[in-house]
């Protein structure tokens, strides 16, 4: 097997994971959705994967993009911090990005746990 079609597969599969765990919060969430996404399940499984994996590589992007906005926003809080500490003052935003790291490490364990509990279903 061709190591960039394995990783391609990894990839899709990746997607597909997050489209339908985005595709099942909306159901449960939406209640004006719900029977519009019950009915797609009784749809063409190759078109429901391919409709998931578009949604995962939206949500892959929107989850990259967010994470690159949080680590400019750290970096150009840690120059002026840099700035503050020298000139003796202490700032408050250093305490922001310890919320924010922690926020994010959070949402990435939700993430993992969303995706184990995918696996196990699917098996």
């Amino acid at each position: 097997m061709n190591p960039d079609n394995l990783t391609q597969i990894i990839q899709k599969g990746f997607r597909v994971t997050l489209g339908a765990t985005s595709f099942f919060i909306e159901t449960v969430q939406d209640s004006t959705k719900r029977d519009e996404n019950l009915n797609k399940l009784s749809s063409d499984f190759n078109q429901l994967t391919e409709e998931w994996a578009g949604r995962g590589e939206m949500t892959e992007q929107e989850a990259r993009n967010f994470v690159d906005t949080i680590l400019n926003q750290q970096n150009s809080q840690a120059d002026t911090d840099s700035t503050t500490a020298s000139s003796g003052s202490t700032s408050a935003s250093s305490f922001v990005s310890l919320d924010v790291q922690q926020d994010l490490l959070e949402l990435t364990q939700e993430i993992a746990n969303l995706r184990t509990d995918l696996q196990k279903l699917q098996e």
